[in-house]
C-alpha cells in the first residue's frame, strides 16, 4: 500500500533503497500504471475525453475511475469505504518517515481532505480534478470536468466495470511473480 502511494514520487530505481514490500508496491504500481495505459478499454474511453482535455484526458479519466470504485466500493470490498480509508490513512501515517517531501505533503492533504472517501461524490471528485488543474503545467480545462462525466459517464462506467476485474487478475498475477 505505501509503495503503491509513493511509486509517482520516485524516479528510476531510487525505490531499491526501501524496504522489500515497499519494493514490491512501487513495481506493482509501475505494473498497473502500464497495463492501464495501453488496455483497448482506456484507450477507447480516453478518445471520448481527448477533445474536452488533450494531454490530461487521462488524469481525468483515473480521477473518473477513482470515482466509480468509490462509489461502488461495496462491489469489490468486503469493508465499507469509511472503514478501508481509515485503515489506509492509518498505514500511511505509520509509514510517513520514510516519504519524500512530495508524498509527505500530498499525504498531509489527503489525509485532511478525506480525498480518499470523498472520490465517492460529484462533489469530491470536481474538487479533486480543480486541486489538479491548478497544479497542471498547461491549461488542462481540468476545472470544468463535471460536464464531460456528466455526457460520457455511462459509457465510461461501462468501460471501468469491465476493465476493473481484468485489471485485479494482471495485478494479482504480477505480485506473485515479484513476490517469486
Amino acid at each position: 500500500m505505501v509503495g503503491n502511494f509513493i511509486a509517482d514520487t520516485l524516479k528510476g530505481k531510487s525505490y531499491r533503497r526501501l524496504p522489500t514490500e515497499i519494493q514490491e508496491g512501487v513495481l506493482l504500481h509501475r505494473f498497473i500504471d502500464n497495463y492501464t495505459d495501453s488496455h483497448p478499454l482506456i484507450l477507447q474511453g480516453r478518445k471520448l475525453l481527448y477533445p474536452h482535455f488533450r494531454k490530461y484526458a487521462g488524469v481525468v479519466q483515473d480521477v473518473f475511475f477513482d470515482h466509480f470504485l468509490a462509489k461502488n466500493w461495496q462491489e469489490y470490498h468486503e469493508s465499507p469505504l469509511k472503514i478501508f480509508v481509515q485503515l489506509v490513512y492509518e498505514v500511511m501515517a505509520e509509514s510517513e518517515h520514510i516519504f519524500n517531501e512530495r508524498a509527505s505533503r500530498t499525504f498531509r492533504f489527503m489525509s485532511q481532505q478525506n480525498w480518499l472517501e470523498s472520490y465517492a461524490n460529484l462533489s469530491g471528485i470536481d474538487q479533486a480534478l480543480s486541486g489538479l488543474s491548478r497544479r497542471a503545467i498547461y491549461q488542462s480545462n481540468m476545472e470544468n470536468a463535471m460536464p464531460a462525466l456528466i455526457e460520457h459517464g455511462e459509457d465510461l462506467e461501462k468501460d471501468f466495470r469491465e476493465f476493473y476485474p481484468q485489471l485485479q487478475k494482471e495485478s494479482l498475477k504480477h505480485l506473485s511473480k515479484i513476490q517469486g
